[in-house]
């Protein structure tokens, strides 16, 4: 059963000017043959009107899929590195995660998820990352 609940996401970036880009948006919360997905649609203020956001959360891992104005998907799994392409409006980049650190915390209440890692695009200097979702049952 799919339940509305409220998605708040916080990106933090941190480099010469540390820049946070924080969505609160309603969505839906549901269970799925052992996973758990969180779906929502993006605002203005991501910069990606247009695109549906899905996260899918497994024990240890959760794989973010962004389909719409902006195509991709990316795994986050701790210690994994990984080469993903990220088609935006303005074209497509290749970008280089490395986890650091993850934290999964969701049940069918909702919860949390944390994760920090190291984002680079296109051969630039990479930049450390913290991601936080969290997920209120309406």
């Amino acid at each position: 059963m799919k339940n509305i609940a409220v998605i708040s996401v916080v990106s933090k970036q941190s480099g010469n000017d540390d820049e946070k880009i924080e969505v609160v948006t309603p969505g839906t919360f549901y269970g799925k043959e052992g996973k758990f997905y969180i779906v929502y649609d993006e605002t203005e203020i991501s910069g990606m009107q247009g695109t549906k956001t899905t996260i899918k959360v497994e024990e240890d891992q959760f794989t973010l899929i962004r389909k719409g104005t902006t195509n991709t998907r990316m795994l986050f799994k701790e210690k994994h590195n990984d080469f993903i392409m990220y088609q935006t409006p303005h074209g497509m980049l290749q970008l280089s995660i490395n986890i650091k650190k993850l934290s999964i915390d969701v049940d069918e209440n909702g919860g949390s998820i944390m994760a920090l890692y190291n984002m680079g695009i296109s051969g630039e200097q990479a930049l450390s990352t913290e991601l936080n979702v969290n997920i209120k049952l309406q």
